[in-house]
């Protein structure tokens, strides 16, 4: 993959994790308010950990010689449920981990990008795992007893 496609990839992870960011800081915000403090500790450490990867996507696109762009993101869904949103997160996993895995594979031949890219699906496939958890965590002990683990 020539540079011009490693930044076009590095851009299009930047833009889209950027508003995944702020979609689980938003998210972290309403679960603490609703008192589940464990759970919005959880999404908002998720959001700063996102924003660190798009600083090192921003930093090897300027070290490819592109200029980051800032772009508009489509607006996503906010939930006042958890296990909706956990459920609407791991679907999102689901289709775009194979995805960010293929686009890994495609930069092979560019050593820090496929290391930057690849640590991060690494990163995502994480957190798939930890929602399927919590999701089979919930059908074996309750939806109350697992709010009350959240609280």
């Amino acid at each position: 993959m020539d540079k011009k496609q490693s930044i076009a990839v590095l851009q299009a992870y930047a833009t889209g994790l950027a508003a995944q960011s702020l979609q689980h800081k938003v998210q972290g915000k309403i679960f603490a308010s609703q008192g589940l403090s464990k759970l919005g500790e959880k999404y908002s450490g998720h959001a700063a950990e996102e924003m660190e990867w798009v600083d090192q996507f921003i930093d090897r696109i300027i070290d490819l010689g592109g200029t980051p762009e800032v772009q508009s993101a489509p607006a996503m869904p906010v939930c006042n449920d958890p296990v909706e949103y956990i459920k609407a997160d791991l679907e999102v996993s689901h289709e775009q981990v194979p995805i960010l895995q293929q686009a890994v594979i495609g930069l092979a031949d560019d050593f820090k990008t496929y290391d930057i890219l690849r640590a991060y699906a690494l990163d995502e496939e994480e957190d798939m795992y930890w929602s399927e958890a919590q999701l089979d965590l919930i059908g074996k002990i309750g939806l109350q007893n697992w709010l009350t683990k959240q609280l």
